[in-house]
C-alpha cells in the first residue's frame, strides 16, 4: 500500500494493506492490517502475526459493504459483524472498495456454484442408481483427505521411530563411557522421554487409523440419516402450510356464522353497518391472533394466552372492547361517531404554512477538553458555556417538544376504561424521549421570567405556554391544555452533573395529566439522561431508570423500566417494557418496546408466578394477546443530520411569530444568531444577556434586603413572583408547583404586554 499507484486488483488476487479500524469509544480507531484472500478479509494487529493468530474474518458472500465519506466505509454481514474501517485517503479508500466488490462477486458465484452441484442436488435415497451422488462425492472426497493426512502422520511416525531408535542407540554408547553418576543419571531420563514420545506417537497414528475405519464403516449411515431428515424436514414445513391455511379458514367461518345481523348491531355505527364491516371484521382477527413468546425482560415473561381466551373473545362480539380491546382506528370511528361533543369537519380554516428546513449546522472546530477540564464536579447550569455545545432552542421549548406526539392524548381521552387509558398515557411518557436519541447538543438555559407559547389550537386542538420561574435551580413550569379533553403540566428542575467520562441530567419534579370526562388524574416522573463520551469519542445518549405513572382516582399503576445500556446484554438497546396494574395489584396490559422506535401493548388475559431469575426472585409470567402497536416515532425530515437532529414539529419552534410576548425563546437574540450559523456573535450575545440578568438579580436582593423585615430574611433566595405560575399545592397528588393562573392568552388577544419585563 505504500506505493503511489499500486495496480488495480483482480478477482483471484490477494490483496493486502493498512486500515484504521474502529475499536470502541476509548481507543477510537486502530491501525491494523487486512488480507483480502478467497472471499474472506481478515485483519491483524501487525503483520507478524498472520502466521499464528488472526483477530477476525468476516465472509464477503453474505457482506454489506457502505461507503460512509471520503475515507470510511463500513462492512457488515448482517448484525454479527460490522467492522467500521478508514483508509489514508479517498483513493486508498477507493482501491480497497474495487477490491472488496470483485472479492464479494466471485465469492457469491462460488458459493452458487457449490450450491448447484449440493444442495440443488435430488432427494433419493442413497440405495438407488444415483448413490454415488453429489453428497456422496463430497463424504469420499473428505475421507480421501483424511486417508492422506493419516498417511503423512504415518510418514512422520516411521522417521520419529528411526531416528528415536538413532537416539536410544547412541545414548546407550555414551552410557558406557566412564563418566559420573549425575551424567549416566540424565541419559537415562532422556531415554526414557524418547521412548514415552514413541509411544505416544503411535497411539496417535492408531487412533486416527480407528477414526478413518469408522468414517468409512459409517459414511453410507450418516448420508442416509441426513436425506431423510431433511425429506421429513420439508413434509413438516408443508404439513405446517396447509394447517394453518385450515385453521384460518375455520375461523372466518366460525365468526361468520356467529356475528350479530345488522338489525343488532350498535346504532352509533350509523352507515358502516355494524360489527360485521369491512374494517371492524379484520380488527377483530388482529384481536383474536396470539403472537410468539416475547424474549424475557429481567421481571416477567410473556407468553401466548390459552385458547379459551380466543374462543370467549371470538363470540363475545358485542364485549369485544371490553374483553380482548379494540384497535385504535375502531375505537376512534366508534368514539368520533358515538360523541355527539366531538369536532366536525366543517369548521376547516387554512392552516399555517410552517418552516421545513433551517440553516445548515456551521463546522466549526472547539477544543473540548480545554474547555471542561476545569468544569469537572461543577453544576452545569453555573458553567459559562459557548454556543458551540448548544442547539439553537431553549429548554422551554424542548419541553414542549413532548407535545410531538398528542395524538396519544387524544386517544386516551375517548378511552372508557380507565386501564387503556393507562396505556396511552404510558406510551405518550415514552414517546418524549424519542427526540433525544441523536439530539445531542445542550438546549438554552432559559432567562427569568423568560416564555415560550405553542399555540397549535387550529392545527391540532391544542395550546401550551412555558415560563422559567427560578434560575437557582433552574426551574421551569409548563402548561397545555386541548380541545379533547386533556390537560397536561409539568415543573421540571434539572440537577446536571459532569464526571469527566458522561454527563447525568437528572429531572426533578413532576409530570400531571389530566383528563375532564373522567377526571383521571395521572401523574409521573422523568427518568436520568446520560450522555456518554464528553471527553473522548462520539458523543451518544441513553436513558435509564423507572417510571410509576400513578393515576390518583382509580389507583391504576402502570410500572415502566428503561433498561441501561450494556455491552454484555443480550436485550435490544433502548429496550422500555411495563406493566399496567389496577389498584389491587392485578396486572391488565403489559407494554414494551424502545423508547427511540415504537411501543405495544398487549391484554393480559392470565398471569401466574414462573421460575427464578437471575438473582433469585421469581418471574411473573403473563399469558397476553397478541400485541398491538400503540406509538411509533415520526421519521426524521429530510436533511436532519445537518439540521441538529430537529424533527418536524423542532424545526418550527424557533420560527418567528407574530404577537408572541416579549419575552418568547423566539425573540431571544444570541439563540437567533446560532440558528443562522453566526456563532461568534451568539456567543458574544449570550454573555451580554447574562450577564445583564446577573445585573438584574442583584438589584433584585438589594431590594429584598431592604424590604425584608429582618437581615436573614433578605439573604435567601430573591423574592422573584413568575408573571403567568404560581405555585399551590395540588390536592390530588399532594405535590406542590406552579400551576398556570391565567391571563396570557387575554393578553395576547389584547397585545398587551406591558407587565412583561425587558430580559432580552
Amino acid at each position: 500500500m505504500s506505493e503511489s499507484k499500486p495496480p488495480t486488483p483482480t478477482p483471484g488476487d490477494t490483496y493486502k494493506g493498512w486500515l484504521f479500524k474502529w475499536t470502541n469509544y476509548i481507543k477510537g480507531y486502530q491501525r491494523r492490517w487486512f488480507v483480502l484472500s478467497n472471499g474472506l478479509l481478515s485483519y491483524y494487529r501487525t503483520q507478524a502475526e498472520m502466521g499464528h493468530t488472526c483477530r477476525g474474518t468476516i465472509n464477503l458472500a453474505t457482506a454489506n459493504i457502505a461507503v460512509e465519506d471520503s475515507c470510511n466505509f463500513v462492512i457488515s454481514n448482517g448484525g454479527a459483524q460490522t467492522y467500521h474501517l478508514k483508509a489514508s485517503s479517498e483513493v486508498e479508500r477507493q482501491r480497497w472498495i474495487t477490491a472488496l466488490e470483485l472479492a464479494k462477486a466471485k465469492a457469491i458465484h462460488m458459493q452458487a456454484e457449490s450450491d448447484d452441484s449440493g444442495d440443488d442436488c435430488p432427494p433419493v435415497p442413497p440405495t438407488t442408481a444415483q448413490s454415488g451422488g453429489c453428497r456422496n462425492s463430497e463424504i469420499q472426497s473428505t475421507l480421501r483427505t483424511l486417508n492422506s493426512k493419516v498417511e503423512d502422520l504415518a510418514t512422520c511416525n516411521d522417521l520419529i521411530v528411526k531416528h528415536g531408535s538413532a537416539l536410544q542407540r547412541s545414548l546407550s554408547e555414551l552410557e558406557g563411557i566412564r563418566a559420573g553418576a549425575d551424567t549416566g543419571e540424565k541419559i537415562r531420563q532422556v531415554t526414557e522421554r524418547a521412548t514415552l514420545f514413541r509411544i505416544t506417537s503411535n497411539a496417535m497414528i492408531n487412533a486416527c487409523r480407528d477414526f478413518l475405519s469408522l468414517a468409512q464403516t459409517h459414511s453410507k449411515r450418516w448420508q442416509k440419516a441426513l436425506q431423510t431428515e431433511r425429506e421429513q424436514r420439508i413434509r413438516l414445513e408443508e404439513t405446517l402450510e396447509q394447517l394453518a391455511k385450515q385453521h384460518n379458514h375455520l375461523e372466518r367461518a366460525f365468526r361468520g356464522a356467529t356475528v350479530l345481523p345488522p338489525s343488532f348491531s350498535n346504532p352509533a355505527l350509523g352507515s358502516k353497518g355494524g360489527v360485521s364491516g369491512k374494517g371492524d371484521a379484520s380488527d377483530e382477527d388482529d384481536d383474536n391472533e396470539f403472537f410468539d413468546a416475547m424474549e424475557d425482560p429481567a421481571e416477567f415473561i410473556t407468553v401466548p394466552a390459552d385458547p379459551k381466551y380466543h374462543r370467549r373473545s371470538g363470540s363475545n362480539v358485542s364485549g369485544l372492547s371490553s374483553e380482548t380491546g379494540m384497535d385504535d382506528q375502531s375505537f376512534d370511528e366508534l368514539s368520533l361517531a358515538s360523541n355527539p361533543e366531538s369536532p366536525q369537519p366543517l369548521e376547516l380554516e387554512p392552516v399555517k404554512q410552517r418552516r421545513t428546513r433551517i440553516p445548515d449546522k456551521p463546522n466549526y472546530y472547539l477544543n473540548l477538553w480545554s474547555i471542561m477540564k476545569n468544569c469537572i464536579g461543577k453544576e452545569l447550569s453555573k458553567i459559562p458555556m459557548p454556543v458551540n455545545f448548544n442547539e439553537p432552542l431553549s429548554m422551554l421549548q424542548r419541553l414542549s417538544e413532548d407535545l410531538e406526539y398528542y395524538e396519544l392524548l387524544d386517544k386516551a381521552a375517548k378511552c372508557q376504561s380507565s386501564l387503556e387509558q393507562m396505556c396511552y398515557v404510558a406510551a405518550f411518557t415514552v414517546s418524549s424521549y424519542s427526540t433525544t436519541v441523536h439530539r445531542t447538543g445542550k438546549p438554552f438555559n432559559p432567562l427569568l421570567g423568560e416564555t415560550f407559547e405553542l399555540d397549535r389550537l387550529r392545527e391540532c386542538g391544542y395550546r401550551s405556554l412555558c415560563e422559567q420561574v427560578s434560575h437557582h435551580p433552574p426551574a421551569a413550569a409548563h402548561h397545555a391544555i386541548s380541545e379533547k379533553g386533556w390537560t397536561l403540566r409539568q415543573e421540571i428542575t434539572l440537577a446536571s452533573k459532569f464526571r469527566g467520562k458522561y454527563l447525568s441530567i437528572m429531572p426533578l419534579g413532576s409530570i400531571q395529566c389530566i383528563f375532564d370526562k373522567s377526571k383521571n388524574h395521572y401523574s409521573w416522573k422523568k427518568v436520568t439522561t446520560t450522555v456518554h463520551n464528553i471527553i473522548v469519542g462520539k458523543l451518544w445518549i441513553d436513558q435509564s431508570g423507572e417510571i410509576d405513572v400513578v393515576n390518583h382516582k382509580t389507583g391504576d399503576r402502570c410500572h415502566l423500566k428503561f433498561a441501561p445500556y450494556s455491552y454484555f446484554s443480550r436485550d435490544i438497546p433502548r429496550k422500555v417494557t411495563g406493566v399496567v396494574t389496577d389498584k389491587d395489584g392485578k396486572a391488565h396490559y403489559v407494554l414494551s418496546g424502545t423508547w427511540d422506535e415504537k411501543m405495544e401493548f398487549s391484554r393480559v388475559m392470565q398471569s401466574s408466578k414462573g421460575e427464578n431469575g437471575t438473582e433469585g426472585k421469581q418471574r411473573t409470567v403473563y399469558q397476553t394477546l397478541k400485541a398491538k402497536e400503540i406509538w411509533r416515532k415520526n421519521p426524521l425530515p429530510e436533511g436532519a443530520e445537518n439540521m441538529y437532529y430537529f424533527s418536524s414539529l423542532a424545526l418550527t419552534l424557533n420560527e418567528s411569530e407574530d404577537g408572541v410576548a416579549p419575552t418568547d425563546s423566539r425573540r431571544r437574540p444570541d439563540q437567533r444568531l446560532m440558528e443562522e450559523g453566526r456563532w461568534d456573535e451568539a456567543n458574544a450575545e449570550k454573555q451580554r444577556l447574562e450577564e445583564k440578568q446577573r445585573t438584574v438579580r442583584r438589584e433584585r436582593e438589594r431590594e429584598a434586603v431592604k424590604t425584608a423585615s429582618s437581615p436573614e430574611e433578605g439573604t435567601h433566595q430573591d423574592n422573584y413572583q413568575a408573571l403567568w405560575f404560581e405555585k399551590t399545592d395540588d390536592p390530588v397528588s399532594g405535590e406542590s408547583l406552579h400551576v398556570y393562573k391565567g391571563g396570557y392568552w387575554e393578553a395576547k388577544e389584547k397585545g398587551s404586554w406591558d407587565m412583561c419585563p425587558d430580559i432580552f
